[in-house]
């Protein structure tokens, strides 16, 4: 793009027709990442999502009745955003954003089993780095301070407490924002523009209290290791209910909101004419 004065700009973002092919291209990473590395960059992800669901709580702790109930989950999902942030500028493997790698399967330059292959480690990897995170931070006494404590295993507790078809619910919702976000982040061509980019959608899944499988792998774990430590009584916050009642249904959810309302949609939208040609 060139101005009246025949200065050449630089594109500060991409079409969604170029983002889409920009996304079916990164998922190409697949075929030939070595499992080490997706691996390791797993467990970033899960280390980088747990860091905001961490401030979120500290942030959220005692906010309520100085600023209303509305502005803290806007405060807390403000402050959650700086995990996504980290995943896409700082480069992890998340696994709700990798329900984007289903355009590249629709694009069949990536198969269903490689795919599928990917989501497995990269699901465990999160889980993994989440419960190390959780583990560091309980060890680190800081949940001592101030009503920490007692918020992390009310947060816990509520999540817990979800019907399968409520979380699941959310799960969709929530994700649909997440690969939104991370959509932007790859069409914008900065650092300030992709750090917006993943501002807004995860501020408002937050704030909608929306329910996000790799935080809740952080947020529900760190409640069942203060449960002891708090004068809230909390008996449906079991590890079963975490994996069969919250974690199940949320991640469930979660692919279907990625895959069905971002990925495939914007495949049928941007690519599938073109590829129905070849």
């Amino acid at each position: 793009m060139r101005t009246s004065l025949g200065f050449k700009m630089e594109k500060r973002f991409l079409s969604p027709a170029e983002t889409t092919e920009q996304i079916v291209a990164n998922g190409l990473r697949v075929n030939s990442q070595p499992l080490a590395r997706t691996i390791v960059l797993s467990l970033l992800a899960g280390f980088y999502i747990a860091f905001g669901a961490q401030l979120t709580t500290v942030v959220t702790q005692d906010a309520a009745p100085f600023v209303g109930y509305g502005i803290t989950r806007l405060l807390g999902g403000s402050v959650f955003s700086l995990g996504l942030m980290l995943v896409v500028i700082c480069g992890a493997e998340l696994f709700t954003g990798n329900s984007l790698l289903t355009k590249t399967v629709l694009d069949r330059q990536l198969s269903w089993g490689k795919m599928g292959k990917n989501w497995g480690v990269v699901l465990l990897g999160n889980f993994v780095g989440s419960l190390f995170f959780a583990w560091l931070m309980y060890r680190s006494d800081l949940w001592r301070s101030g009503t920490i404590a007692d918020h992390a295993v009310a947060i816990a507790s509520a999540k817990c407490q979800l019907s399968f078809e409520v979380a699941l619910i959310r799960g969709i919702l929530c994700n649909w924002l997440v690969c939104l976000a991370i959509f932007m982040a790859v069409a914008a061509r900065d650092i300030g523009g992709k750090m917006l980019a993943c501002y807004v959608p995860i501020m408002a899944f937050v704030a909608s209290g929306f329910e996000h499988s790799v935080a809740n792998m952080y947020l529900i774990p760190t409640g069942l290791l203060l449960k002891k430590h708090s004068g809230i009584i909390a008996p449906e916050l079991t590890w079963n209910n975490f994996f069969f009642g919250n974690l199940l249904p949320v991640t469930l959810g979660n692919i279907v909101g990625g895959v069905v309302f971002v990925s495939c949609a914007y495949w049928f939208i941007h690519l599938r004419n073109q590829r129905t040609t070849r």
